[in-house]
Formats: C-alpha cells, sequence, structure tokens
C-alpha cells in the first residue's frame, strides 16, 4: 500500500529544510494528485519556486496555522496532512512564549480541528526530542503538541481521521543547526562549545524525511514514532570541522540539556521496540485495538529503559561525522 498515491497531500512549513525535501521526494518518488506548500512567507515560496520546484502538481498556499479559516479553506479535499510548521529556535521562543504557544500549541490544535471537519485521512505531526522531559519552552510546548495530536484520535468519532507523531534528534545541516555555524566560525581559528561532554541524537534531512515517509505508511493513529539513530558528542563534532581550531568552553545556555533524551524511563512503560524504531503507545482504551498490529511485531522494552544520546548503542566517530557534514562543507 502507498498512501501517497492518488492522495492530496499537504505539507505546513512547506517552505522549510523539511518542507522542501520531503515534497521534492514525493514529487519524484511517488504519485500524489497534487502537493501543497501551506506556509506564511510569500518570499520563501517564491524563492521556492524559482529553486526548480516547478511540478504542475505543487499549489503554494499562503497562510499561518494560527488561523484556523485559512487552515479550513486549505485542507478541502486534503488526504494527508505532515504538520512541519512551528517556531523552533529556543532562545526566541523564551523572550517570546506567547508567540511560541500560539503556533506551536494553539496552531497544532487548530490543526486537529479542521483536520477532523475536512475529513483528511492521516496527520502525522514532527516533534523534537526536546519535547522529551523539556528543560525550555521550546519543548514544552511540543510535548503539549504531542499530547494534542495523539488525543486527537479521541475526538474523530465515527470519522476516518488518524493522527500520529514523529520524533527524532538534531537534523545535519538544517536552517538552526550547528554545522554551517562551525563552518563559519571556523575561519577565525575558534570554535566555541558549551560543554565537552555535550551529546545529541543526529539524523541527516534524508533519513528524516525516509521515517516520516515510512511513519505514513505504518500509522494506524495514536503512534509516536521514534527512530534509533546515533549519538555524537559536541567535541568530535567540533574536531571534524575545525581539526586545527582552538576550542572555547561557553558554558549551556539557558533552557539547553547536556544530553538529549527521546524516551524516558516513564515513557518506557508503554513502548514498543520494533527493530529499526520505537512506538510510544498512548493509554487510549481505542488504542488496544488499533495497536494489535504493532504489538504482533514489537517487544516492550526493559523496565528502567531509557534511550538518551548519552546511552545511545550507537556512536558516530569523527571520520563519520566528516561524511556526513562534506555536504555542508566541502573542507571536511
Amino acid at each position: 500500500m502507498n498512501v501517497l498515491n492518488g492522495a492530496s497531500i499537504l505539507v505546513t512549513g512547506g517552505t522549510g529544510s523539511f518542507g522542501k525535501a520531503f515534497i521534492r521526494k514525493v514529487l519524484a518518488e511517488h504519485e500524489p494528485e497534487r502537493v501543497i506548500v501551506f506556509s506564511r512567507d510569500e518570499l520563501k515560496q517564491f524563492e521556492m519556486q524559482g529553486d526548480g520546484f516547478t511540478d504542475k502538481r505543487l499549489r503554494f498556499f499562503l497562510g499561518d496555522v494560527r488561523d484556523r479559516d485559512r487552515l479550513f479553506r486549505a485542507f478541502d479535499g486534503v488526504d494527508v496532512v505532515v504538520h512541519a510548521a512551528a517556531l523552533k529556535q529556543v532562545p526566541a521562543c523564551e523572550y517570546n512564549p506567547f508567540e511560541a504557544i500560539r503556533t506551536n500549541v494553539i496552531g497544532g490544535q487548530n490543526i486537529i480541528d479542521m483536520a477532523i471537519e475536512r475529513g483528511v485521512r492521516r496527520v502525522l505531526a514532527l516533534s523534537t526530542d526536546k519535547a522529551c522531559n523539556p528543560a525550555n519552552l521550546y519543548g514544552a510546548t511540543k510535548l503539549c503538541s504531542d499530547k494534542l495530536f495523539i488525543a486527537g484520535n479521541h475526538y474523530v468519532g465515527d470519522k476516518d481521521t488518524a493522527f500520529a507523531v514523529v520524533r527524532y534528534g538534531n537534523v545535519v545541516g538544517s536552517r538552526g543547526s550547528v554545522v554551517p555555524f562551525f563552518v563559519k566560525q571556523r575561519a577565525t581559528g575558534r570554535l566555541p562549545v558549551t560543554h565537552e561532554a555535550m551529546t545529541r541524537f543526529w539524523i541527516t534531512l534524508a533519513q528524516g524525511v525516509q521515517f516520516v515517509l515510512d511513519s505514513l505508511e505504518r500509522m494506524q493513529g495514536g503512534e509516536l514514532f521514534v527512530p534509533k539513530i546515533p549519538s555524537m558528542n559536541v567535541m568530535d563534532l567540533a574536531r571534524a570541522i575545525g581539526p586545527d581550531c582552538e576550542i572555547d568552553i561557553v558554558g549551556i545556555r539557558p533552557g539547553e540539556k547536556l544530553h538529549e533524551v527521546m524516551i524516558s524511563e516513564d515513557d518506557a512503560r508503554n513502548t514498543l521496540d520494533m527493530g529499526s524504531h520505537f512506538i510510544l503507545q498512548p493509554e487510549f482504551s481505542w488504542w488496544k485495538k488499533r495497536g494489535e498490529p504493532h504489538r504482533a511485531s514489537g517487544t516492550p522494552v526493559p523496565d528502567g529503559f531509557r534511550y538518551s544520546s548519552d546511552n545511545n548503542d550507537t556512536w558516530l566517530t569523527t571520520a563519520q561525522l566528516r561524511d556526513i557534514i562534506r555536504p555542508f562543507d566541502p573542507q571536511a
């Protein structure tokens, strides 16, 4: 089964790093009826069209997830929604908390309400590792959003709409990524590192896109999907980008963690190991039937399990990091 063939697909935040990569792959490898780019920045939509996004199946729709009426119009005839729009910069969210809530939380509620009203079949929302045991407002808004989307399955009634969430780590080279920052700073001969022991989950944009596509196929409605991805130490990344640079330890910023967590010990009680990924199961009665296909092929994780960037089984070496960042750094 391919849920995208013949479907009308809408991507919120479609002009972002993920949105463009996702749309490019869908148009190249699937047969959708149309793909709608939903975003609020007319310049980015114009630039996207000038960057080779000229397929006749594409539609560009200006709008904001805060605007319920605009979403109601945009969702007309839509089968699949991938929700990637969010305010993501941690310092900006800390300084503008109400704006972060309006976009990440209220915007999520609007997506859920309009998807149900318009009869959208599948909605997959993108989350972040910062939503697990959040230490900053951005993570807290995304945790709230995750809970809303999972609970959205409780509100559909006799409709066919299903909601699920994908949670993964830092995307190499995306906007806000440390990679382009380090590449730029290398010219000074010094790289600022927050803490020498800091670790992060690491995923390429292509891997993130493929995981979302796989999750769209797998979802029954109610899952929170977490991929098994490698960790990296920030010092190894600094050595990969600037091997001859001096390192300045500048201290952890407000709201920042030393290590990221994608599955906490409390979440583990309802987590299935699916081999290539994990599924966090919801604690709702309707999941007993929906979750049967996953439980048949998955294995409950052990008590006390914690999926954290510092206790990962898979780590990237400096050489592997150089291979991964080469598209963003010709000197790697």
